[in-house]
């Protein structure tokens, strides 16, 4: 009886050591857990963050387009050498005719009838046709194209029905560090990419151009991003993480990296309204020059007055029937004195004007002031 007694006491001492050791050697591991709780957040927040991003590029990518040109050239071969002519690298031939196709340039859908927004820069050639390729790789003719002579955007016509509008954002609510997200045909090949980034500056200036089209005019108050954007994303949406479009990809600075500029969604709202007032068309009061803004500070260094500098005259626009001049410096319109700030730079002095509009035009010109009187008319 006592061995018995002794064994069980023995098994007892053993199962409470036991368990003693279990406890002992298991971790804790709620409490690992909570030692680091800003790793978690941090998974999470990347987690969000992500999400959103595909979400929205979900939301938007339907309504992004792809924009194509379709030309008739002649080739930049004059000269075509017979090996047994010795006068074969002397004998100019004239150059072959022959039809270019390339996708240059980017658009966003606005109306589910057909509706598109790009740059003026990417549907420039008059004498060119385009096409449209949805996000459906369905191909369409442009029937019709409306350009804005202020800001380099147009709007184009397709026809078709039932497609997808992208949404429109506010960029009047803008901040530094936001993050955005660019949509298009990079270098014209690579349909629908995407890129990230944030907001990097607000009301910029930049010269708007494109190498398929060379340059156009003078933009004030664009968004700076670093996103990628190359040639090809021109006329794409830039958007914000709920996928609503806060912008139109515009230019990329050839001088530096990750300096990409877009048109605020603002600017498109007012351009949308001008066209729809006008029954379908675009009608601004159109001057008619090229331009690069003169700051104070460049006007003291280079000893000039502050103004909008006329890098080119348009043949046949008011500017040119008013008698400006390239190298003329415009320093005052209708009577306010031009200043490189969002209210008084040139642009949107024009665009509080209407048609028909007889201005008075101060320009510095050799030294000199002259008045000159300004007819604007409606750009065609």
């Amino acid at each position: 009886m006592k061995k018995l007694i002794f064994i069980l006491i023995f098994l007892l001492l053993l199962l409470f050591l036991g368990n003693q050791a279990q406890k002992f050697s298991r971790p804790n591991w709620p409490n690992l857990l909570n030692t680091r709780p800003e790793l978690k957040n941090e998974k999470q927040a990347i987690l969000t963050e992500e999400s959103a991003i595909i979400s929205s590029i979900d939301k938007s990518l339907p309504s992004v387009v792809t924009i194509g040109i379709s030309k008739m050239t002649q080739t930049n071969s004059f000269f075509d050498i017979d090996p047994l002519d010795p006068f074969g690298p002397f004998r100019q031939q004239p150059g072959k005719s022959q039809k270019i196709e390339q996708n240059i340039g980017s658009g966003f859908i606005i109306s589910s009838n057909g509706l598109i927004v790009t740059n003026k820069h990417v549907v420039s050639d008059t004498e060119a046709t385009y096409r449209v390729l949805t996000n459906d790789n369905k191909t369409y003719e442009v029937k019709k194209i409306s350009r804005d002579p202020l800001n380099d955007l147009a709007i184009l016509k397709i026809d078709t029905q039932n497609l997808k509008a992208i949404t429109l954002g506010d960029s009047s609510t803008l901040k530094l560090g936001q993050m955005v997200i660019a949509i298009g045909t990079p270098l014209g090949e690579f349909q629908n990419t995407v890129t990230s980034g944030i907001i990097s500056g607000l009301k910029r200036g930049i010269t708007a151009g494109s190498p398929f089209e060379g340059y156009v005019e003078r933009l004030d108050n664009v968004i700076q991003t670093d996103a990628a954007i190359n040639p090809g994303n021109s006329g794409g949406p830039l958007i914000n993480l709920q996928g609503d479009a806060i912008g139109v990809n515009t230019a990329v600075s050839g001088q530096g990296q990750n300096l990409g500029f877009a048109i605020p969604i603002e600017v498109v709202k007012n351009l949308i309204k001008n066209f729809n007032q006008a029954g379908g068309r675009i009608e601004r009061p159109f001057l008619g020059i090229r331009y690069q803004m003169i700051t104070r500070q460049n006007a003291i260094l280079n000893e000039v007055p502050e103004g909008a500098y006329i890098l080119e005259v348009v043949e046949n626009s008011p500017a040119q029937k008013a008698g400006l001049q390239k190298d003329d410096i415009i320093t005052e319109f209708d009577g306010q004195k031009i200043k490189g700030d969002d209210d008084k730079n040139l642009q949107n002095l024009i665009l509080k004007k209407k048609i028909g509009d007889r201005i008075n035009v101060k320009i510095w010109r050799d030294g000199k002031t002259q008045d000159k009187t300004v007819i604007l008319t409606v750009f065609e």
